[in-house]
């Protein structure tokens, strides 16, 4: 699970980094909306959610520990709520309002009372998110309060924007996925101990990663459009 986490952290710097070459201008314009870029982006957003819907049944599929689940739960709530005044203080007229990380927070509450649903009716849940997206999405003329729902067509203009509808889905398949499928075979037999301990690092540190990264990469981009300039 954390070598996974790993890996979708880095396909998340990748994506990142392109778009802050792309926020200095330093690639063309809508780069990161069309073509390769839009896909990969909508892949990546979902794997965090359906890791984290994995690791909700592989944590609290037994036995829910409140203590835990809350700790965390304030964790990524928290969290959000400083990208959020971040951001706004940075490019408030495109803060992000709700990004990754409040989907995370929200779809935990979705987990927690869906815990005991059976891998079936888990599925039957994703279908209909999938069913609710393809029918109402973005097409009810709802205040912009309610743009987190992703059902409202009046969404106000952001740099990162995670609605339930449809996200939710892929948590829930994460969910489905981990019930599905034996505890054991979630965890592969790596012939090389140390190598896999240092490619789980990152994913054991996500939230911190994520909240370091994007810093990071700016003060990158920054640099190079000062020297190419």
């Amino acid at each position: 699970m954390d070598i996974a986490r790993t890996i979708a952290l880095m396909a998340m710097v990748v994506f990142h980094f392109t778009r802050d070459l792309e926020f200095f201008r330093l690639i063309p314009p809508g780069t990161t909306l069309t073509g390769f870029w839009a896909p990969f982006a909508r892949l990546t957003a979902g794997s965090f959610l359906f890791l984290s819907g994995v690791s909700m049944v592989v944590a609290h599929g037994r036995e829910v520990r409140l203590g835990s689940w809350g700790k965390r739960l304030a964790t990524i709530a928290t969290a959000a709520m400083f990208v959020t005044l971040v951001t706004y203080a940075a490019l408030p007229d495109h803060f992000i309002y709700f990004g990754i990380l409040h989907a995370l927070a929200v779809a935990g509450l979705f987990g927690i009372a869906l815990r005991k649903a059976p891998a079936w009716s888990l599925m039957g849940a994703v279908a209909l998110v999938v069913l609710i997206d393809t029918a109402f999405a973005r097409s009810l003329d709802l205040s912009p309060r309610w743009a987190w729902t992703g059902l409202s067509r009046n969404v106000p203009p952001t740099v990162d924007f995670i609605p339930i509808v449809p996200w939710l889905a892929p948590y829930l398949a994460g969910m489905a996925f981990a019930k599905a499928v034996p505890p054991g075979k979630l965890e592969p037999n790596w012939p090389n101990f140390v190598q896999a301990a240092r490619l789980a690092w990152p994913g054991q540190h996500s939230l911190t990663f994520y909240l370091v990264h994007q810093p990071v990469l700016v003060a990158m981009v920054w640099l190079i459009s000062l020297v190419s300039s």
